[in-house]
């Protein structure tokens, strides 16, 4: 598993001088779900393609813009599935985006996941590994990652982050948004999957909610790339995941490119989604 922490640290560092000098323009391309392909999307990719191929724990990589897995070593463990540059429109605006590692073994299932990864690339690069406990590196002026501290998260936070348009929502999420502000939460979202949870991760707790809407009635995040990684680090952290009623680590994909609704925080935050959900 090293080898692969490793590998994911060299592409942060080579992603993080991409952002800084690459052409920040679009592709003609689209993604396997149809999304514009930015050319840092496409070249974030490569590097970390590149920085796989020589990790001989790897059996095979699968990228949110590719459409099927990409083989590497016959004799490998583990699968990596990853999206590369999570956020990446918001790159050209100056905000913070990140990369999203998930280790799986025996199948892209939340069972299979051993391990997860994640990078945010802002005013400073940080690296979040989940394995044993969950970690936080910094990116030094040397060029290496230093650990910072674990993470854990409170029983309950204050910050609250609502994915999907709001037009779109069902009744009772906006109901249950709406009673969370009522309480005293506070507005948190970028629009960045990675920068939100890693400031709710960061700060203590809170909810972080991408629901089934009118019109994404599946959610909009995929399992494998994005959903399965983080619901590992906020389980191990000492909250919940779930997809309003059931964890997210529970799910199987029919394909690497499947969504789900999906809900990250603190437990109490949870229990609220899990009430408000029950009947839904």
């Amino acid at each position: 598993m090293t080898e692969i922490f490793d590998a994911i640290k060299h592409a942060a560092i080579g992603i993080s001088r991409a952002i800084v000098n690459a052409d920040t323009g679009a592709t003609s391309h689209t993604n396997a779900t149809g999304d514009t392909q930015l050319k840092l999307d496409v070249l974030s990719d490569h590097i970390i393609e590149e920085a796989f191929a020589s990790v001989t724990s790897v059996q095979a990589i699968i990228s949110e813009e590719k459409e099927v897995q990409t083989p590497l070593h016959v004799k490998g463990r583990y699968i990596v599935g990853y999206d590369p540059l999570d956020g990446s429109s918001l790159v050209d605006v100056n905000l913070s985006v990140g990369s999203i590692f998930g280790i799986y073994e025996g199948g892209i299932s939340g069972a299979n996941l051993k391990a997860a990864v994640y990078v945010v690339y802002g005013p400073r690069v940080e690296l979040v590994i989940a394995h044993e406990d969950v970690r936080l590196y910094r990116l030094t002026p040397e060029g290496a990652f230093a650990f910072v501290r674990t993470l854990t998260l409170n029983p309950k936070g204050k910050l609250n982050a609502p994915g999907g348009t709001q037009q779109h929502w069902p009744a009772h999420h906006k109901a249950m948004i709406g009673g969370l502000f009522a309480q005293g939460y506070r507005l948190r979202y970028s629009g960045g999957m990675v920068p939100d949870l890693h400031q709710i991760l960061l700060k203590g707790g809170g909810l972080f909610s991408y629901p089934a809407t009118s019109d994404v009635p599946k959610g909009k995040l995929r399992m494998v790339f994005e959903v399965f990684p983080f619901a590992f680090v906020y389980t191990l952290a000492g909250g919940e995941a779930i997809d309003g009623n059931v964890p997210l680590l529970s799910l199987t994909p029919s394909h690497a490119h499947d969504t789900t609704p999906c809900f990250f925080g603190s437990r109490e935050e949870i229990a609220t989604v899990r009430a408000t959900y029950a009947n839904h």
